[in-house]
């Protein structure tokens, strides 16, 4: 199998792509960089296409590897025919070389193993030279009869025929062909079927939809498959699958059976279920359930990798200065200050809830702190006493000639940043909740640079992420983020060494470096000065200088995306159009009027040439959408509050492969399911909503002890605000397949 080829085939590239970008790889190029800066070597291949290919180019790589071990295992057991060795070189997917191995592969002592040691296998090869149309009668028993023996302790033929059956029932359940076409089987027609253990009785468990549950294999959801084995997990249901046993019966005799003979017929018949029933079924639907998990957790992680680069991408309110308050009743509202770069500068604990003295004291250290500090926006947290929280807030700007813009912020894994060695390395001396406040007020100002020093799992946009794959789970998030923030590009001069450590071609040891550089030295003036931090070498620099951003800096194209290597291109236009470069980005009509053809080169190609001229017309710029924010209505403020019928704005939380989560200011987000989504069939909820999308909802349903709100977003209501990006080119990251849609129809593919 030639691996460049097979990729080339899967992902509709040539092979000179697939070449190029592993060549780039090799050298120690990233996907972030190898996409934005090396188009016309890859044939402007994107994120997704580059990181599909690192996938299956592992995946195939390891096969081929493990073709290797196998025909060498075989090979020195003295068993390797040239049909076998075509069979296990042509193999495109692990599944199937096992399954050829499984014959050859060291065994524990089986029924079989011990059947041979007691001298039964010429009985089994007899049987089976027997299972000929042409063999003539035989009978079986004595035949078994001239294997009986004290020594290996056969006391009748009929022990001397079970032996022989197990060995031929373990030679069967070995049969790759027929291991493959059972499995299909059970793919396709079997159903998955689940109960609740008895000592649950109705009513008591989270599963109970699961008490009787039914569904086809290959129909059912990912997040129904995760929940059966997590209810399984927890030891409160069981689930197996179920199929026709007479519809496998019948195909093993079809595949097994070749004599008239009915006693090798009826001697056959009964190895053939004991060979499915003791050997291959457990195997097989454990086979097909892991499948169906795998299925489960690349569809769920990618939900996950949706919604958390919508989080990460949503719109920043700027580098303003904040209030961050983390709401509490009983302990009261951490409230933290911070400039317009996020440095902190003070907090106080107020108790709003408590009295209505201790309230006017709130409000008046509030005004002070908004007054001294010039503060433009105050974010507020949504957990405990948020909705309170922000009300109380409201009431204090109401009152204000000068209002700050008051938003309600997620603190969904504020509390693990607080505790975390980043936040006690910058705030030794402060309380974790003052540190959370921080963190809620800095997440307002840019939730990029803020989310990323939390680990994904903590921010709260997944579903069942402690079920899935754990190590695809990480390095799908981790690619996520390394994604995000290259696309947006990172201040240099402001940018923590957590934000540093994820721009291309940065470890977490550079990125500490270039802060304490900073630290040390001041701010950069140039990219060029990068080169002077301890082990910043030339090819960190090509990997990284393009992704970092100087404001106000020696050189204007420092706070672009063009890269150093590409400056001559940028400057030799800017003398074409007799215009300074600090100025260019006022000559948008005649840097359109260039012709592209004309700047071509041998190194550089149109690609690069309109990357260059797009950043040119707007250096600077954030690609992320304009800053919008929900307004919750202030006459719901609890779950209590809700009536059906009700129109409401809210802000979309989480998005899930049945519906998604809305916040609409009670402390409880509702669902809108799938079905609710829109006026018409939705097959995919990702296309009609994406987390931070601001939207309108009509409340559907409330159950107040179960703490459920049904939601629709159909008939009238629907999206205030899909947060569409500024009108730019679209980010590569983001075409229609992604890299889990590739894989699987590459293993689809191959499987059939």
């Amino acid at each position: 199998m030639n691996i460049t080829e097979t990729i080339a085939r899967e992902l509709s590239l040539s092979p000179g792509q697939i070449q190029s970008a592993l060549a780039l790889f090799a050298e120690g190029g990233t996907v972030p960089f190898i996409a934005r800066y090396r188009k016309e070597k890859t044939g402007e291949m994107n994120e997704t296409q580059l990181r599909a290919l690192l996938e299956m180019h592992t995946y195939l790589t390891e096969l081929q590897e493990r073709k290797a071990v196998v025909l060498k295992s075989i090979e020195d057991q003295g068993k390797l025919t040239d049909e076998l060795k075509a069979s296990i070189e042509a193999c495109g997917q692990k599944t199937e070389l096992e399954d050829l191995y499984l014959p050859f592969r060291p065994k524990k002592r089986t029924r079989a193993t011990i059947a041979r040691e007691k001298g039964l296998e010429p009985l089994a090869a007899f049987i089976k030279d027997l299972n000929r149309p042409d063999a003539p009668p035989a009978d079986l028993e004595a035949a078994a009869a001239g294997h009986i023996s004290d020594e290996y302790g056969i006391r009748s033929a009929a022990e001397a025929l079970q032996g022989a059956s197990d060995i031929l029932a373990e030679e069967v359940s070995e049969k790759a062909n027929l291991r493959r076409y059972l499995r299909e089987y059970l793919m396709k027609e079997g159903v998955f079927t689940s109960r609740i253990l008895p000592e649950y009785p109705e009513g008591s468990t989270k599963f109970e939809m699961y008490r009787e549950y039914r569904v086809k294999v290959k129909d059912i959801a990912p997040h129904n498959m995760l929940a059966l084995r997590r209810g399984e997990t927890e030891g409160v249901l069981t689930f197996t699958i179920e199929f026709d046993a007479a519809v496998v019966a019948s195909y093993l005799d079809s595949q097994e059976i070749h004599s008239a003979d009915p006693k090798v017929v009826h001697f056959y018949e009964a190895m053939l279920s004991d060979a499915f029933e003791r050997l291959m079924r457990t195997t097989l639907i454990g086979e097909v359930r892991l499948e169906k998990k795998i299925e489960a957790d690349r569809a769920s992680v990618k939900t996950f990798e949706s919604n958390l680069r919508e989080l990460l991408l949503s719109s920043p309110a700027g580098m303003k200065p904040t209030i961050g308050i983390d709401p509490g009743f009983r302990t009261g509202c951490k409230v933290a200050a911070v400039d317009s770069t996020g440095k902190f500068l003070e907090f106080a604990t107020v108790y709003p809830h408590k009295s209505e003295g201790e309230r006017r004291r709130a409000a008046e250290t509030l005004k002070q702190l908004i007054a001294k500090h010039n503060i433009e926006l105050i974010a507020v947290g949504n957990g405990t006493a948020g909705r309170e929280t922000d009300l109380f807030a409201g009431e204090i700007l109401a009152q204000m000639q000068r209002k700050p813009v008051k938003v309600m912020v997620s603190e969904a894994g504020a509390s693990v940043y607080s505790a975390s060695e980043a936040a006690i390395e910058e705030f030794p001396d402060l309380d974790l909740t003052v540190r959370g406040a921080v963190s809620i007020a800095r997440r307002l100002q840019d939730p990029l640079a803020e989310l990323v020093k939390i680990d994904p799992k903590s921010i709260g946009v997944g579903q069942y992420q402690h079920d899935v794959d754990q190590k695809l789970l990480r390095e799908k998030l981790g690619d996520t983020v390394e994604s995000c923030v290259n696309y947006v590009g990172v201040d240099l001069n402001l940018a923590s060494k957590e934000l540093l450590s994820f721009v291309s071609g940065l470890s977490a040891s550079v990125a500490r470096n270039v802060v304490v550089y900073r630290n040390e030295h001041g701010a950069f003036r140039n990219r060029r000065e990068l080169l002077a931090v301890p082990k910043f070498g030339p090819k960190t620099f090509e990997q990284a200088a393009g992704f970092l951003r100087i404001r106000n800096g020696e050189n204007p194209l420092d706070n672009t995306a063009v890269h150093p290597e590409s400056y001559f291109i940028a400057e030799r236009i800017a003398r074409t159009l007799h215009v300074p470069l600090d100025r260019i980005a006022g000559a948008s009509d005649k840097l359109k009027s260039i012709n592209l053809k004309d700047l071509v080169s041998e190194n550089v190609g149109e690609p690069t040439l309109r990357d260059i001229l797009s950043e040119l017309e707007k250096p600077g710029r954030d690609p992320r959408a304009e800053f919008r924010y929900a307004r919750f209505s202030e006459d719901v403020k609890e779950i209590k509050d809700l009536l059906p019928g009700m129109e409401l704005e809210g802000i979309v939380t989480n998005v899930a492969n049945f519906g998604a989560f809305v916040d609409i200011g009670v402390h409880q987000d509702g669902l809108v399911h799938i079905s609710q989504l829109a006026d018409r069939f939705v097959d995919d909820t990702k296309k009609i909503v994406k987390v931070g999308q601001i939207v309108k909802v009509r409340v559907l349903e409330v159950n107040e002890s179960l703490k459920r709100i049904s939601l629709s977003m159909k008939n009238g209501a629907g999206s205030v605000s899909k947060s569409s990006p500024k009108k730019k080119k679209a980010p590569a990251q983001k075409p229609a397949a992604s890299v889990g849609d590739l894989m699987a129809r590459f293993n689809s593919r191959k499987s059939r």
